[in-house]
């Protein structure tokens, strides 16, 4: 499992679920492909809602990571493609939901003009350590 840290004497999360650092322990790399809020007909969820948005890429992320033995403990980082300002209450309260600090992944955020379909309001792009002891290989 890794170890999330944030260190004194720099700027800290405040509340943000997010580590400064993580430190990855022994396993396997599970790198997910951008996550957004599509059901499995690739239909979106929660248009215009980004906190509902944020909750089903979450999901889709945690159904990934079981399929391979892992869990949402096991993200070490994520990088957050946002297109508004203005939702960063709501990405950040969604993450707090589903990480806690000390231990939260690592995180970049980064404001893009636009996503793959005009409907779709963030998409997330986890890296993942899963423990030997825990990994599967999953069906294709």
């Amino acid at each position: 499992m890794a170890y999330g840290f944030n260190p004194p004497g720099i700027w800290g999360p405040q509340g943000r679920a997010f580590s400064q650092g993580v430190i990855a322990g022994e396993g396997v790399t599970l790198y997910i492909t951008g996550q957004v809020a599509w059901d499995a007909d690739s239909n979106v969820v929660g248009p215009g809602d980004v906190a509902a948005q944020m909750h089903k890429s979450i999901e889709n992320t945690r159904v990934i990571l079981e399929a391979a033995g892992g869990t949402l403990e096991d993200i070490v980082s994520m990088t957050i493609y946002f297109l508004d300002r203005a939702h960063l209450p709501d990405i950040q309260d969604v993450r707090r939901q589903h990480f806690k600090t000390p231990g939260a992944p690592a995180s970049i955020l980064i404001q893009v003009s636009g996503l793959v379909i005009p409907e779709l309001l963030v998409e997330i792009a986890p890296v993942a350590l899963i423990p030997h002891k825990r990994f599967k290989r999953p069906d294709r």
